[in-house]
């Protein structure tokens, strides 16, 4: 529409805001908006436009980005009292390959309290509601992400995906998101969770709209040390190819048959392997033996992982400072004292929890029957998907246990909560890329979402295949009811 002079960038921004402004009081999936900001970039767009100067792959489009991503001119606070006041002096590198291509930022969205959630409850700022049903979660942790999008305030955000939150805000919200492999994008002003299993991913109503958001923000990154230094594949062109013909599609049968998948998304799965078979997928059942271990395995190396990254949080760097209580100064000393009063009301009972987790896990005597035991479930897991791969090009299951389920509902359970990952901590664990996409709707309305998942460096495949389903299917078209 930018190229064609269809529609000014003003207009649509504009546009974008209107929408806001009538969801937000309900959904509440922002923790900062840009309008000013946002208003006088698209102001400049145009006067591009005008002089006839290029524009970018994104010109004039509305994004929203998590609050996990460092923006020099909002606040980056992690959903967390910790950062409530945070600026960043920079800009991470996904928000500057946003900006390069002219893409305009309207604000942060809500999650979970530094990543840690399945349903964006732990945040500083409060919850944020599902646009489909306001009395359930839109997921965790990137739900603002994804709730904006089923809002209609944004055709595209970025989201970040530690153990599924990317795919399962998806699911549960009936968009697409894809977790690239580790690697494909930078995590240069990403603010680290567990440094080893985060990526940052597109989210989008279609496969094509975030193949066209993948193609701007993968790439290599100097800045980043694990950033995998191989070109990108043309993203766009997979999502619009929808040939399948001959693809080998592995079921996973652990996950499709699994005793606590609800019988919806059951359906969802098989009717979404019909479609395959019908354009001319091979289907064929495949076994990831050491599935049922992701879950655990996951919980030990994650929270490792936290209880470092979040060290730096002490009060005396940035961030949140709590004075010191005089009792414990006079006994501990004033460092001390200002770093427990701080850790103890910055962070929030879900991220005290896994650094406890975390701590204990690393320590004296209990190393190597925790910590060193999970790497080793998680080289058998990517075992697992190696030996997959040597027959199939891909493989097909479920999203999530279940549609969203009601606020409140896990938010006191650790353990079921933490269930909610059963099908997405896998890719995670093995680096590989995954996609969920809307698959259904529920007898209750809800979306359900089926997952895809590729080998490393698969992204095209996996936009290839998603994007044959969606050319057969119309429920990545359904929008919620407002």
């Amino acid at each position: 529409m930018q190229a064609t002079r269809e529609v000014a960038a003003e207009q649509i921004v504009a546009a974008s805001f209107a929408s806001i402004r009538q969801s937000e009081p309900q959904i509440r999936a922002f923790t900062h908006l840009a309008e000013e900001t946002a208003m006088e970039a698209a102001r400049q767009i145009d006067r591009k436009r005008e002089r006839g100067d290029p524009l970018g792959p994104l010109a004039g489009i509305p994004v929203a980005v998590k609050d996990v991503l460092c923006t020099r001119d909002m606040p980056t606070t992690c959903g967390s009292r910790m950062l409530r006041d945070f600026r960043p002096p920079y800009d991470s590198t996904v928000v500057h390959k946003l900006r390069a291509a002219d893409a305009i930022l309207v604000g942060k969205t809500n999650m979970d309290e530094f990543a840690m959630g399945a349903s964006t409850e732990t945040s500083h700022f409060g919850i944020t509601r599902n646009p489909w049903d306001h009395e359930r979660t839109p997921g965790g942790s990137s739900g603002g992400a994804a709730a904006v999008v089923a809002a209609g305030n944004v055709p595209l955000s970025i989201g970040s995906d530690t153990g599924g939150s990317i795919r399962q805000p998806a699911a549960f919200c009936g968009i697409t998101g894809l977790k690239p492999t580790y690697g494909r994008c930078s995590r240069y002003g990403l603010i680290a969770f567990a440094s080893s299993l985060d990526q940052v991913g597109p989210m989008a109503w279609s496969v094509a709209d975030a193949a066209l958001l993948m193609q701007v923000i993968g790439g290599f990154d100097p800045r980043d040390s694990t950033s995998l230094e191989i070109s990108s594949d043309d993203y766009a062109a997979a999502a619009t190819d929808g040939d399948i013909r001959g693809l080998r599609i592995g079921v996973i049968r652990e996950a499709v048959d699994h005793e606590g998948l609800d019988p919806d998304i059951r359906s969802a799965v098989l009717a979404a392997l019909a479609t395959f078979r019908d354009a001319g997928a091979r289907i064929v059942d495949v076994h990831l033996p050491h599935s049922e271990y992701g879950v655990p395995a996951y919980y030990v190396v994650a929270p490792c992982e936290a209880s470092s990254n979040l060290s730096r949080y002490d009060g005396a760097h940035y961030g949140f400072r709590a004075e010191p209580n005089a009792e414990l100064a006079a006994a501990s000393g004033p460092l001390l004292a200002t770093y427990c009063r701080t850790r103890g009301e910055g962070f929030g009972a879900e991220v005290k929890r896994r650094i406890l987790l975390g701590t204990y896990a690393l320590s004296t005597g209990y190393f190597d029957a925790y910590y060193l035991k999970a790497l080793k479930v998680r080289r058998l897991i990517r075992a697992d998907y190696d030996a997959a791969f040597q027959s199939v090009d891909l493989l097909v299951g479920p999203a999530t246990p279940s549609p969203a389920f009601r606020l409140g509902e896990k938010v006191d359970d650790p353990l079921q909560m933490y269930l909610c990952d059963l099908f997405t901590v896998g890719a995670n664990l093995a680096g590989i890329p995954a996609i969920s996409v809307p698959a259904g709707i529920n007898p209750s309305g809800l979306p359900v979402g089926v997952q895809l998942q590729g080998p490393p460096l698969g992204e095209s495949t996996l936009l290839r295949a998603a994007a044959a389903l969606q050319a057969r299917t119309d429920f990545h078209l359904q929008r919620p009811q407002r």
